[in-house]
């Protein structure tokens, strides 16, 4: 009002205007930029200032340092990430190690640093007022070591840092293990203080702690530190809103100590078990070789199940990969069992069903390209009998116009014809047990040869997908 009445009054000339507004501006700088002194000291020494904090300082510590409490207290917030200790799958918990910085200001604290000979000091953390912020997923108390200081300038901002151990719930996803990377979340806000009150900020951006930490990190062991990201939430909740800082931090696992021990031993055992085929089935030794493979693989797993990880709520793919490598050598081992017994016992063994004929010679041996050969035809007479007779018919004939000594000649004619067709039967039973024979070495080669190109089929795709899960965690 006084500035309106100054500037619409006529008496005022242009030299009285720019003295008002230099005065003006000087009180302006003096209310916003330089904070009112607040505390005085006796003397320029650390003494004096604390004999003022003790006045007038310490004894408010139990409420927020506002002169009201309508001001909210504006609080921002930044980490440094120095260390990743470790992920445990099975609890769904990352272990971290990271220094927590908070700055706050103190509105009826201020001092000359000329008079009390000094810009800040250290004081003690319990006499002061700390914000109640936390962070939601811790899970367990902080075990880092204590610090019992924060620093205080003569403007009244209060920096608090202090180590932390962070060990919080992270929702982990293991299904491309070893290629896996992980997001888990730091979320601070204060624990009983709406926005009304606290008022949360981030003191630094992202981007550079991101720098800062990969810069700082010491301990990182199976883990990379790939990206971090971050952004304001407000929850709200009873009628209530709180601020929320949330960090998102994205780590990347080492997979090449799992590619060295597990992945590559693996490949070498099931691709050994493909080439086992090549071994005659007939042979014993392909079964004793194929037992002793899956007696290694068995071997094998046990030692390395402790690179696993065991979680309840996915099952990594690699898991899955080992279950059916072993499936597929114990697969192996039972079509070698019965192909082995096919090749001993088919004579044994009645003709081949009918559905079994069309399953797996028909249409399983096209799919192979094993297909069964058509069988050739024995040096059967099919009309001896005609034959015969015709033979034994001119010949009574004849011994009936020319009786007496030709009739013997007829009698052995027909012991003959009786041996022929004796032959005949026994030469075409025996054939038609062979045939059922080979029917069933057939069957037994051609599911040897569909397993062969399961087992070829398998292995490949597996590389390939193993190639693509490296590839694209080494382009992420």
């Amino acid at each position: 009002m006084v500035i309106t009445h100054l500037s619409e009054g006529p008496k005022w000339s242009c030299g009285h205007k720019g003295v008002i507004v230099t005065i003006l501006s000087f009180l302006t700088h003096a209310l916003f930029l330089n904070p009112v002194v607040t505390i005085n000291c006796s003397e320029p020494n650390t003494q004096s200032l604390l004999a003022a904090f003790n006045a007038d300082i310490f004894p408010f510590s139990a409420v927020r340092p506002v002169n009201s409490l309508q001001t909210p207290t504006n609080i921002s917030i930044y980490f440094t990430l120095y260390a990743i200790l470790g992920v445990d799958e099975k609890a769904q918990i990352l272990e971290t190690f990271i220094w927590q910085a908070m700055t706050w200001r103190i509105e009826f604290l201020s001092w000359d640093p000329v008079e009390c000979g000094t810009s800040d000091i250290t004081v003690p953390r319990l006499n002061l007022w700390r914000p109640d912020v936390v962070i939601n997923e811790f899970v367990d108390k902080n075990k880092a070591p204590d610090t019992y200081y924060v620093r205080v300038n003569h403007t009244g901002y209060v920096t608090d840092g202090m180590p932390v151990k962070v060990k919080s719930s992270c929702n982990l996803n293991i299904y491309t293990f070893p290629f896996d990377m992980q997001k888990c979340s730091f979320t601070f806000h204060s624990y009983m203080h709406s926005n009304v009150s606290v008022r949360l900020s981030f003191a630094k951006p992202v981007e550079d702690i991101l720098t800062q930490s990969k810069a700082l990190m010491k301990t990182m062991g199976e883990w990379e530190l790939l990206n971090m990201t971050s952004y304001k939430h407000n929850l709200v909740s009873y009628g209530s809103s709180w601020d929320e800082l949330i960090y998102y931090v994205t780590l990347r696992r080492r997979a090449m100590l799992y590619v060295v021990n597990l992945i590559i031993p693996s490949c070498f055992l099931i691709t050994l078990d493909l080439f086992s085929f090549i071994l005659p089935p007939q042979s014993v030794d392909r079964s004793a070789f194929k037992m002793t493979l899956i007696l290694g693989y068995t071997v094998f797993l046990l030692l390395m199940n402790d690179l696993l990880p065991v979680t309840g709520n996915t099952i990594p793919l690699l898991n899955v990969f080992f279950s059916i490598c072993l499936a597929l050598m114990v697969a192996s081992l039972l079509e070698t069992i019965i192909i082995t017994n096919l090749l001993h016992n088919a004579k044994d063994y009645p003709a081949v069903p009918r559905w079994v004929r069309v399953l797996v010679i028909e249409f399983m041996g096209r799919l192979v390209c094993l297909r069964r050969k058509k069988p050739v035809q024995g040096f059967i007479f099919p009309n001896q009998d005609s034959m015969v007779k015709v033979k034994a018919g001119g010949q009574g004939d004849a011994v009936g116009q020319a009786e007496g000594p030709e009739t013997g000649a007829v009698s052995e004619l027909r012991k003959l014809r009786r041996q022929l067709r004796d032959i005949r039967q026994h030469v075409f039973s025996k054939s038609e047990s062979d045939q059922h024979s080979q029917d069933w070495v057939h069957i037994g080669c051609v599911i040897d040869r569909f397993l062969f190109i399961l087992y070829a089929i398998f292995i490949s795709v597996s590389f390939i997908t193993i190639v693509a899960l490296w590839i694209h965690w080494k382009s992420t």
